[in-house]
């Protein structure tokens, strides 16, 4: 069991499986840091100084000045700016990968297709080669 485990861990597949699990996290960071660092303080200017990683509501109805100061306080609350940020970094991410695939598909090389070089005769519906004038099984000439 142990050596079948270690034939499907060293697998090239599984190798590059994981490779594109540990890309994928790098890569979400970078986003993650894109957008919280470099779109939203711009989009939040734009939008009268709104700070997007401070937008919550607490839900024990008490005022805080702060997100900080609501989970110091342990005060339960709903983080709708960070989930908002969160969003635009998903969908950021998911139109990068969109193009990364589209772009790789299209580096691919698609294979050629080849011409068949059978058919079916319409009589006996048996396969028999596209140069033929009648077919070798049932005798049919309208091939």
């Amino acid at each position: 069991m142990f050596k079948e485990f270690k034939e499907f861990l060293i697998k090239g597949n599984m190798v590059d499986m994981a490779v594109g699990f540990i890309f994928g996290a790098a890569f979400a960071t970078v986003v993650k840091s894109l957008v919280a660092n470099v779109i939203m303080p711009p989009v939040g200017k734009l939008l009268g100084n709104v700070d997007f990683s401070n937008l919550f509501y607490a839900l024990d109805g008490k005022e805080y000045a702060s997100l900080k100061a609501v989970e110091k306080a342990g005060a339960p609350a709903i983080k709708y700016g960070l989930f908002v940020t969160d969003v635009i970094s998903f969908i950021i991410l998911g139109f990068i990968m969109f193009l990364f695939i589209k772009s790789y598909n299209k580096m691919k090389k698609a294979e050629p297709e080849t011409a068949s070089t059978e058919k079916a005769c319409p009589e006996c519906a048996m396969k028999i080669p596209v140069e033929a004038k009648v077919c070798g099984y049932c005798g049919n000439k309208e091939v």
